[in-house]
């Protein structure tokens, strides 16, 4: 079973950029599809931008696209999302998740494909 800790979070004005990074155990990484999810307080968790095994695939929220980017090193076992341009709805605890894979170009929207999961950490955007 994969295990993930997410880091990069904080406090940052609006129109700033914060990374996340999530870093993954286990031997199979580029097996593993990779997602961001967020939750903010008393709203559900969300979708945010998911990569494929090989890292060719991405896909973003409409809210998010054209200010976050998503990119994974399979080498390090790492997952990162760059988010630019922030604002105070971008304010949640983002997650990341793994999902198995057996295609490489395989990439999950839904939560309920995604078995292991990150602790959390903390965005807050300021206006």
């Amino acid at each position: 079973q994969v295990q993930l800790v997410e880091s990069g979070g904080g406090l940052v004005q609006a129109g700033g950029s914060l990374r996340l990074s999530c870093a993954a155990s286990g031997r199979t990484f580029s097996s593993y599809a990779m997602g961001w999810f967020r939750q903010a307080p008393g709203k559900e968790r969300e979708f945010v931008a998911a990569i494929s095994g090989s890292g060719s695939y991405m896909y973003f929220a409409d809210s998010v696209k054209g200010r976050f980017t998503i990119s994974r090193d399979n080498a390090k076992n790492a997952v990162n999302l760059q988010m630019n341009s922030l604002k105070p709805e971008d304010t949640a605890v983002y997650y990341c998740a793994s999902a198995y894979a057996f295609y490489s170009h395989t990439l999950y929207v839904e939560a309920a494909r995604y078995s292991a999961w990150g602790q959390g950490t903390q965005v807050t955007v300021s206006s």
